[in-house]
């Protein structure tokens, strides 16, 4: 596990910190991210919270914190994990969110002569430091879909093709029918690895974990950070065939999960359909509040299915506007994507904040580059 760890697979907690150093470099106004009045809209944290119902659960079983097995409300985390998605016993492990098992992919699937393919630009590095691997990054397509046909004439011995989907930082969402397609014209022993930390905003039938139930060479990393409203509690689970799973866990199981997060987790699955209902129409509201801004003030933007998006204001780079942004108590997630220097991505956040941001990006535009 300690090795595992130690993979660049930088969670949306460690970008953060990064944007708050960088920050500090280039101006002392951009640390309005300890301010208490600033908007902090950086890590795609989801500021909906816990449900009550999940609020509800961690309350009754925080007294049974002293027990390391499961106790009281959380006991149905893993049979939840199971009858939601459909999935055959054993084919579900649960994590403490997703990085870990995303991590342990590397040395699982991928070695100095099998690589990991993955789009650019996405998420985390592909790279484990221990495992010495090749990593292949393919650009996206001009739609920012990922180009599943690129990838696999990449490399077509490639130990691992790895989507985020939809894609972290683009929010964008590759169709079902390039997952097969990579599926169909991979090596037999490779494996696709579909991270879905954000599918949940953009609908169940986009789920991919139907390619689990047809017992393809296929991992679906799913986490409850996201539209779950749980990011600092860490939980999440793999989905995939028993024999996939077990190499994955050669390198970490998630242990013992917070009985805490387990309680949470297991009741919000409980009242699935109504939340996520609920979570998608508000999470649309406000990102579409913050088009119409940036429409008008002539900003382009790429469109998204999550709770993210990313943006580009003409005539400045996207480190330019950040530093502006932050000077307006609004920070941003910074210049993580060397691939695309002129955009920034922004969080959605709630409708007050989201108007703030909305004020602050017209005075930007307004304003222009500093000298």
């Amino acid at each position: 596990m300690g090795a595992a760890a130690a993979i660049p697979f930088f969670t949306e907690m460690a970008q953060a910190q990064q944007v708050a150093r960088a920050a500090a470099v280039t101006s002392p106004r951009a640390m309005r991210a300890f301010d208490p009045d600033a908007i902090v809209i950086s890590s795609n944290e989801n500021p909906m919270g816990p449900s009550k119902e999940g609020i509800e659960a961690m309350a009754k079983v925080g007294p049974l914190g002293w027990r390391y097995r499961p106790q009281g409300e959380n006991v149905d985390f893993e049979k939840l994990l199971h009858s939601t998605e459909n999935v055959k016993q054993g084919y579900v492990m649960g994590f403490p969110g997703s990085s870990v098992p995303l991590a342990n992919c590397a040395p699982a699937f991928t070695s100095p002569t099998r690589s990991w393919v993955m789009a650019s630009p996405g998420y985390g590095s592909g790279a484990g430091r221990f495992v010495g691997n090749k990593v292949v990054k393919v650009p996206l397509r001009k739609d920012y879909t990922h180009d599943v046909e690129a990838m696999i004439k990449a490399d077509p011995n490639a130990g691992a093709y790895y989507i985020c989907n939809p894609n972290n930082p683009s929010g964008t969402l590759t169709p079902r029918k390039d997952l097969e397609y990579i599926l169909a014209h991979k090596k037999k022993d490779a494996v696709l690895i579909v991270d879905e930390a954000y599918v949940h905003f953009s609908g169940q039938e986009n789920y991919s974990t139907e390619l689990v139930r047809q017992d393809k060479d296929v991992v679906v990393l799913r986490t409850f950070s996201k539209i779950y409203g749980m990011a600092g509690l860490r939980a999440g689970a793999l989905y995939g065939r028993p024999d996939l799973l077990d190499k994955v866990a050669e390198f970490g199981r998630g242990g013992n999960l917070p009985v805490t997060a387990t309680a949470c987790a297991a009741a919000s699955m409980k009242v699935n359909d109504a939340l996520m209902k609920e979570r998608i129409a508000i999470n649309k509201r406000n990102r579409e509040y913050a088009y119409e801004t940036l429409d008008k003030l002539g900003v382009s933007y790429i469109p998204s299915v999550s709770n993210f998006f990313m943006m580009s204001v003409k005539g400045m780079t996207g480190a330019q506007v950040g530093t502006a942004m932050a000077a307006k108590k609004i920070i941003l997630a910074g210049n993580r994507w060397p691939e695309w220097p002129q955009h920034i991505r922004v969080t959605v956040g709630t409708y007050e904040e989201m108007t703030k941001f909305n004020a602050a990006i017209a005075q930007v535009v307004k304003e222009g580059p500093k000298a």
